[in-house]
């Protein structure tokens, strides 16, 4: 089946690099080809195996599997993806213009591609070496979140869809060998803005209800995550980055909602994210020692790091730390490509803005925010770093 042996010399391999048809990853259910490169990884090199994660999220991380679903929160036309170099700068799903968060951290972990998108076809064998990306644009931490985009994979189901793949594994590799196998990879989760977003926003008449205290909502997204990680956890996760709410009391669709300044934000808004950031910090620090060394989550603090972004842009080679770079403050927020060159729908040069859309953050300040996160302290990432967090437990 496999006609070249040159990944026994070093498990840094993809799919495209162990030269094994396609076609047999279709057919047989247990693809020989990689069962042996993860046991010769698993008990050989581990160190040196490809970086593997599990991404689940919402639209901040969304690699496209909205693209396979009936919403209105979607991204596949120009001009996003205008800069995502692997697509030819056509759109792939990401809500930017270029490589999301979770994209770029892998590739400072040395990644050589990116999860493949849950739904997308075929991806099942390639779990076992690269990951898969669960996430879903206007997904939340609860269920209901994102109603009104009607499609969205909320964080529970993007959980189920890991059970999925795990079978899947089990079925190929055998329980004690995927066990292992997810041991050491990263299973990353940034979700929450959503849940953030539809609760601050006003409520629709016909359909109005009332809302509950800011502690209570809490409360509901801070046990719904528990649980969550939980099952994660019994199924063999045991290297969490659990990312942080952002600002996003400053981000352009808020500013908007809230009649705001360029240039203000909302100090309630963020100071509702801030309280739910401490939650999850203390939840995560709590699980950190019920569970024992062998597992461990690290807190991402996005908010600070964004912050420091938008106060101090100069500094990081912007320009543009208010507007967003495609569509506009008003409704619909739509980024689109402009028919007419005189009226393009894009900034000028998307490498000094902050933000792509009225939700998003540009390729440039994900690249900013992923370094730190990589590579910061503990006031960024907590306890430990990224980097640490993926040499943590190998051998």
């Amino acid at each position: 089946m496999c006609n070249n042996i040159s990944w026994y010399r070093s498990c840094q391999v993809t799919i495209l690099e162990v030269e094994c048809k396609m076609e047999s990853f279709e057919v047989i259910l247990k693809p020989i080809c990689l069962v042996i490169l993860i046991v010769l990884c698993l008990h050989a090199m581990p160190s040196s195996c490809n970086f593997t994660s599990f991404v689940f999220g919402d639209s901040l991380v969304d690699a496209g599997n909205n693209d396979y679903i009936f919403t209105l929160s979607k991204a596949d036309s120009p001009p996003y993806g205008i800069d995502f170099t692997p697509s030819g700068g056509q759109p792939t799903g990401r809500f930017t213009n270029g490589r999301t968060i979770a994209d770029i951290v892998g590739q400072y972990l040395g990644a050589k591609s990116f999860p493949p998108p849950y739904l997308a076809p075929n991806t099942e064998a390639q779990a076992i070496l690269r990951g898969i990306n669960y996430a879903s644009g206007a997904s939340g931490i609860m269920d209901k979140t994102g109603f009104f985009f009607i499609g969205r994979i909320p964080l529970g189901e993007q959980v189920s869809n890991f059970e999925q793949n795990r079978i899947y594994m089990v079925n190929a590799m055998g329980e004690n060998y995927t066990r292992k196998f997810l041991k050491k990879a990263i299973f990353s989760l940034t979700i929450g803005s959503n849940d953030v977003l539809n609760y601050i926003q006003p409520s629709v008449p016909f359909l109005r209800h009332d809302k509950v205290s800011p502690t209570t909502f809490l409360d509901f997204m801070i046990s719904n995550l528990t649980l969550q990680l939980e099952r994660l956890h019994e199924m063999g996760a045991r290297k969490f980055i659990v990312v942080g709410v952002g600002p996003l009391g400053c981000i352009p669709f808020v500013r908007a909602l809230k009649l705001l300044r360029s240039g203000q934000c909302s100090s309630a808004v963020n100071a509702l994210i801030q309280a739910y950031n401490q939650r999850l910090k203390e939840l995560l620090s709590r699980l950190n020692q019920e569970m024992g060394p062998e597992t461990i989550f690290v807190f991402a603090n996005s908010y600070d790091v964004f912050m420091d972004i938008i106060a101090n842009y100069h500094q990081y080679g912007l320009e543009n730390a208010n507007d967003p770079c495609c569509g506009g403050y008003f409704p619909p927020f739509v980024c689109f490509k402009s028919s007419d060159a005189n009226t393009s729908a894009l900034c000028d040069d998307r490498s000094k803005y902050v933000f792509w859309d009225a939700y998003h953050p540009t390729e440039a300040a994900n690249l900013i925010i992923a370094k730190q996160l990589v590579d910061g302290d503990e006031s960024v990432s907590f306890p430990i770093n990224i980097r640490k967090l993926y040499n943590y437990n190998n051998s």
